[in-house]
């Protein structure tokens, strides 16, 4: 009989009750017992749901309090030696420490799950590294599991995915050095799970999908052979992409199975049928876990009957990764979502109910399920069908889009002196990201607005008051170029979307992001215009307050696509294109409306990048086009800016160079500026703000540290082409904080003003009066 398992479900709740129970916990308003009840519940909770849907195995260890790399790096005692905290004594306000940072240390690291939006911290390991006992986390998750009578199946993160994800301080140490003491501390660790009673466990090892040198390979084969001596069964879990280049190899380790995304990747298949020892469990994962498209049941069944009549019991049926990467369940959706297209989805929970659906019916037969099938068909048919998905307009604009339409009129060294000539800047500029603090009176006036509590005008004067607010308090804190602060935004991406065609919205369509940070992704169901204008009131209001230069603030189509639930039925390229031409449409209102800085954010442009080299330019060349298409409809004198988000930015520096934004920021502050190195290797051409504070943690660097970093920075970019800025947006933050941190900066920025550039120096602006005393 064919077995059914997940390889992870959604940890935040359907109505993110671990956000909310964490963040009271940080702000002192709970204790720690409380925040263990909520977890304790929501793992309850899940457990069920499995047992519901007649998974053979309860999956455990897919829970985490931060994120499940973490989770990991503690359970081998790997703490960074800079906190002082041992591993084997950790409390959860510890682990926080390690995620948030403290007075004295920044956070660790962050960076992307592969190429997803979900971020995890970054193992830090070096010549003192020393792996051995962690905390009891994932053996407490085992016993809970085993104690309510069911099958525990945890799930880790593999040696080889954790050691290629590590980072070290010092460039030079070879992290490989550390896989003999690595493979003896996962030796110890599944030692102990099979003491507990576990026959199998989940070894994920998403890693195994990238180019990985052959040197990594042969790694990963002899971690696994010391760490499987005495260990229960073993089920290799590979996904986001295909492993079968590896099969040959893989076949001869020491585990007993594999799994398969075969959504990413369906023609792998064959390739490892060939390939599948005659022992071995072939897992396949066949319902979508990174989308929310409902399952073409029958499809998946002609696809699955064949494998079940060559492997019988050996043949498991999954989702493609951990179901983290979905919202939990439709359950919870309101009016918001129209009918019709919430026909179309299935969220974490819905995907549980066809996962149990493709079970029964491998195993009892199609017959017992013959009313789910037809339900799944009709709802198949409906999408195919639907006169909201296709739009001929969008499909002639598109067809219409040439060459010219993709480059601005001069090259950037000419730009640059119109810019430098029309914006008046001094050397050094100072701005911020976009955004500024979501109070609870900015997110409840939204909210009331939303009920209809609260008329258009009313919400219109309340969100102006907000703006000035901004304004106000950026000109008595001197920066250089402002921003209107987003008041009226809910999300970077689902406040366009709301704005455009071919989106749908969810009410609570939840997605953890990282630690206690959720998004709400928009859904992309069809052909995609701009009806009227989304900004250009907002931006030619913010502008009509002050004197200095005010960036409009858009999200650009590359990001707008990755932070959505995608429609799945054309090339993601022509999702993008559509998405860029309504971008453009904006970006030239807002210039005809006098804004002459326009910031268009890709924090998501590496994080879409293939995990296969072979795929790479292809993406790169339609993401690149993408933005250009969005960016290049303005004149000379009006500078585009745009912002990435925490990425390895050096294998893709031409295709960066290539969207020819006059000013990019990114994250930087954590690494140190480390990760600004490659764009001095590079002679990135363009301007640059490196990220000089990390909004992420609520600790404040001092202006001598922000100093710096500064310092660090302009020895590797020209100063003259060097932007002073925070790491990201502020939305997260408070005021006090926010205030405090952005007067550090304009003072570090104004020190090294005086000591690069005395002369100019000496005639830099003083600030003007406060808003409030000029109204």
């Amino acid at each position: 009989m064919a077995q059914t398992h997940v390889l992870g479900l959604p940890r935040i709740g359907a109505q993110r009750e671990l956000k909310f129970a964490v963040e009271s916990f940080w702000r002192g308003e709970s204790g720690e017992a409380a925040l263990q009840e909520t977890g304790l519940a929501l793992r309850r909770r899940n457990r069920a749901l499995q047992a519901a849907a007649g998974l053979a195995r309860v999956t455990a260890g897919d829970f985490a309090w931060y994120d499940h790399l973490l989770d990991t790096a503690l359970l081998l005692g790997a703490v960074p030696e800079r906190f002082g905290l041992d591993a084997r004594r950790m409390t959860l306000a510890d682990s926080f420490k390690l995620a948030r940072g403290t007075p004295s240390q920044p956070a660790m690291a962050m960076t992307k799950w592969f190429d997803t939006n979900y971020h995890v911290l970054v193992p830090e390991v070096g010549p003192g590294t020393q792996f051995g006992e962690g905390v009891e986390w994932l053996y407490e998750a085992v016993a809970e599991t085993q104690a309510e009578g069911f099958a525990a199946k945890p799930v880790l993160v593999g040696p080889l995915t954790f050691l290629w994800l590590a980072r070290s301080a010092d460039p030079a140490f070879d992290r490989l050095g550390l896989a003999p003491a690595l493979a003896t501390a996962y030796a110890a660790v599944l030692k102990r799970l099979k003491a507990q009673g576990v026959e199998w466990v989940q070894l994920d090892e998403p890693a195994l999908a990238l180019d990985l040198p052959p040197a990594w390979l042969d790694a990963a084969g002899t971690m696994l052979q010391v760490a499987a001596a005495d260990a229960p069964r073993l089920l290799l879990a590979t996904y986001f992409e295909r492993v079968d280049q590896h099969a040959e190899r893989i076949a001869q380790w020491p585990v007993q199975g594999i799994h398969l995304d075969l959504v990413r990747a369906p023609r792998q298949l064959d390739t490892w049928l060939a390939h599948l020892p005659s022992h071995w469990v072939l897992s396949a994962g066949v319902i979508d876990g990174r989308n929310i498209w409902r399952c073409d049941l029958r499809r998946e069944l002609s696809r699955l009957q064949p494998l079940q009549q060559a492997l019988g019991d050996r043949l498991w049926v999954a989702p493609s990764c951990s179901l983290l990467h979905v919202p939990v369940s439709l359950a919870f959706e309101g009016p918001s979502l129209p009918a019709d297209v919430r026909g179309w989805l299935a969220f974490a929970h819905e995907k549980l109910q066809e996962l149990a659906v493709l079970g029964r019916a491998l195993n009892e037969g199609t017959a017992v399920v013959r009313e789910e099938l037809a339900e799944a068909d009709a709802a198949i048919a409906a999408r195919r069908e639907a006169p909201r998905v296709h739009n001929a307009w969008v499909r002639r604009r598109l067809a219409g889009v040439d060459e010219s339409m993709t480059q601005r009129n001069s090259p950037y060294a000419r730009r640059a002196e119109l810019q430098r000539a029309a914006l008046q800047l001094p050397p050094l500029p100072t701005t911020t990201i976009g955004s500024f603090p979501q109070t609870p009176a900015i997110r409840a006036v939204r909210a009331a607005h939303k009920r209809g509590e609260l008329g258009a005008f009313d919400y219109l004067q309340r969100m102006r008051a907000e703006i000035a607010d901004a304004v106000a308090r950026q000109e008595a804190l001197g920066l250089d170029v402002l921003v209107h602060g987003e008041a009226e935004r809910n999300d970077m991406v689902e406040y366009f979307g709301e704005r455009l065609w071919g989106f749908a919205f969810s009410d609570n369509g939840w997605v953890q992001s990282y630690g206690s940070r959720c998004v709400k992704p928009p859904i992309i169901y069809g052909d995609v215009f701009r009806p009227e204008p989304m900004t250009v009131d907002t931006a030619r209001y913010a502008q009509s307050l002050t004197e200095r230069p005010m960036k409009g603030m858009l999200t650009g189509p590359v990001t707008m696509l990755q932070w959505s639930f995608v429609r799945d039925d054309q090339p993601r390229e022509q999702t993008a294109l559509q998405i860029a031409l309504a971008i453009r449409d904006e970006v030239k209102d807002l210039e005809a409306a006098g804004i002459r800085i326009i910031q268009i954010d890709e924090p998501a442009f590496r994080e879409g990048l293939p995990l296969a080299r072979a795929d790479w330019d292809a993406y790169l060349a339609w993401a690149v086009r993408a933005f250009k298409l969005a960016s290049c409809t303005v004149a000379d004198a009006t500078q585009i800016h745009t912002h990435m988000c925490y990425s390895e930015f050096n294998d893709i520096l031409p295709s960066i160079a290539a969207m020819d934004a006059d000013v990019i920021t990114i994250e930087t502050s954590r690494s140190r500026m480390k990760l600004l190195d490659g764009f001095g290797r590079f002679a990135y051409p363009n301007e640059i703000g490196p990220g000089v504070y990390d909004i992420h943690s609520p600790r404040l660097p001092s202006p001598e540290e922000m100093l710096a970093l500064l310092d660090r920075a302009a020895g590797v970019i020209p100063p003259e082409r060097l932007w002073v800025n925070p790491d990201c947006g502020l939305k997260t933050r408070g005021w006090p904080e926010t205030e405090e941190a952005l007067r550090r900066m304009v003072q570090a920025a104004r020190a090294l003003r005086e000591r690069l550039f005395p002369a100019r120096a000496q005639q830099q602006e003083t600030a003007p009066a406060p808003l409030s005393a000029r109204l």
